[in-house]
């Protein structure tokens, strides 16, 4: 009967404006949610087969919602280093629980990206998801591989703890006077039985040196050592006789061809015109390639020629390189003052962690007060065919369906990944002005449906008069 199809029709009515009110009242709710994504509810006809020719029976309306999860909100700028936006394409890869993952473990896709550091020391937004990343070797390397999500981890920066640099280079700077006089102890000098590292002023053993510079290095524990290189002009024009040596002497073991704390011995030479002779130079085994060895703690009795660390110190094993002529100024013969311009090193003491940054690739990077930094891992991209067919869950999250297709997992900026965008927040994507209209047409349509239910149940009760 049309009278019942269209009392029917206006509950459809009523139905489907029901769900876009919802919708709305949704995204009003949502307004200031981070990364939310505005829905919407579409309506389609519903018809119905005709009975009889020139009868018409009412079908109604049907309500479908829509998310518009590809729609990119604006990108909001905040203090917080761990705040995080992607620019473009793409969705963080998080997971409801932090540790003991497995392929079976739901991975949760999300563009709220409000993540800080948990007590545990994991990047976690406000919805309780930790943040997955590919980890960073010790060497530097990301272990990437987007064929397989069980490669990628939560993300921690607690494991990262105080880090040190042992130094790899020395530069120097320093001038030797050309003029200075003949040491009266220069005949006695001998590198191993008396030498500028034994000297003594108030025994008088040993040679005084004619000039000494200090350099100060670290070791693999960020420990702080010095070595110095002592200078006694030779009898021979433009030749120095030079010893490297540790101070105290006890933080090295030397071996046989050395005297207690001296590393290296040999002669420094320089051309007529006051600069370095590396062919002529004899303190290192290689003049070209000036590196001084010291062994680990641990490597035993050194042999002929070699030096270790003393076995309390408990270090590795190092290899510094010495620039003296390459560097700005380098090791000059002038006839002016013997001095030191300047001595530069790398590597640094031990240092804490003080920050973490996060940049447009996605690597984590820890800070160190030392001036260290290091990266921790990379941060995961995950794409998909369709965005818009995922699935809402709570927490402004998805899962994957069967409209969206399967995610493919990329580090940002790549494959048509966005890039991070890291210190903002990307805001909701609902227009409170666009809302408040729809407000009002879905109240007046939901008004206009039960007007229809209205005027067929009058008609009804016509119909039924008819019988009385």
């Amino acid at each position: 009967m049309s009278i019942n199809s269209a009392m029917l029709a206006g509950v459809s009515g009523l139905t489907a404006n029901s769900a876009a009110l919802a919708a709305i009242s949704d995204n009003i709710a949502n307004v200031n949610t981070v990364g939310y994504k505005r829905s919407q509810s579409t309506f389609q006809t519903i018809v119905t087969s005709q009975a009889a020719q020139g009868a018409y029976s009412a079908g109604g309306v049907l309500a479908t919602s829509r998310q518009y999860v590809t729609q990119q909100g604006l990108l909001q700028r905040t203090s917080s280093g761990t705040d995080l936006g992607i620019a473009g394409q793409g969705f963080f890869v998080t997971t409801e629980k932090a540790e003991d993952l497995n392929a079976t473990d739901a991975r949760l896709f999300t563009r709220a990206g409000s993540f800080q550091v948990d007590q545990l020391g994991y990047l976690r937004n406000a919805a309780g998801l930790y943040l997955q990343g590919w980890p960073i070797d010790n060497e530097g390397n990301v272990l990437l591989d987007p064929s397989d999500i069980t490669r990628l981890g939560s993300i921690n920066v607690a494991t990262v703890g105080g880090a040190a640099e042992p130094t790899t280079r020395v530069s120097l700077n320093a001038n030797l006077k050309s003029s200075q006089a003949l040491s009266a102890d220069l005949g006695a000098y001998d590198p191993l039985t008396n030498s500028m590292s034994m000297y003594d002023p108030d025994t008088g053993e040993g040679v005084k040196p004619d000039f000494e510079m200090q350099i100060p290095i670290s070791d693999s524990k960020g420990g702080q050592r010095t070595l110095a290189i002592s200078f006694l002009k030779s009898a021979t024009p433009n030749e120095w006789y030079a010893e490297i040596r540790a101070i105290p002497a006890s933080d090295v073991v030397s071996g046989a061809d050395f005297a207690p704390g001296q590393i290296m011995t040999g002669t420094v030479a320089f051309t007529s015109d006051g600069r370095l002779d590396l062919e002529n130079t004899t303190l290192f085994p290689d003049p070209l390639n000036p590196v001084l060895t010291l062994g680990a703690s641990d490597a035993g009795a050194p042999a002929d020629g070699a030096v270790n660390w003393a076995a309390a110190l408990g270090v590795a094993e190092q290899e510094i390189s010495f620039d003296f002529a390459a560097a700005a100024g380098g090791l000059t013969q002038y006839d002016s003052q013997s001095v030191v311009q300047a001595v530069t090193t790398n590597g640094t003491a031990f240092g804490n962690l003080t920050n973490i940054e996060i940049d447009e690739n996605g690597f984590v990077t820890a800070i160190f007060d030392n001036g260290i930094t290091r990266r921790i891992a990379q941060v995961a991209i995950a794409t998909f065919p369709n965005p818009d067919g995922l699935k809402a869950v709570s927490g402004n999250a998805y899962r994957v369906s069967d409209a969206s297709g399967t995610f493919n997992l990329k580090a940002p900026g790549t494959g048509g990944a966005g890039l991070i965008s890291p210190s903002t927040l990307e805001a909701s994507t609902v227009d409170l002005s666009a809302e408040f209209t729809g407000l009002i047409t879905t109240q007046r349509a939901y008004s206009a449906s039960s007007k229809i239910i209205t005027t067929a149940d009058e008609m009804l009760e016509e119909l039924i008069r008819v019988k009385r």
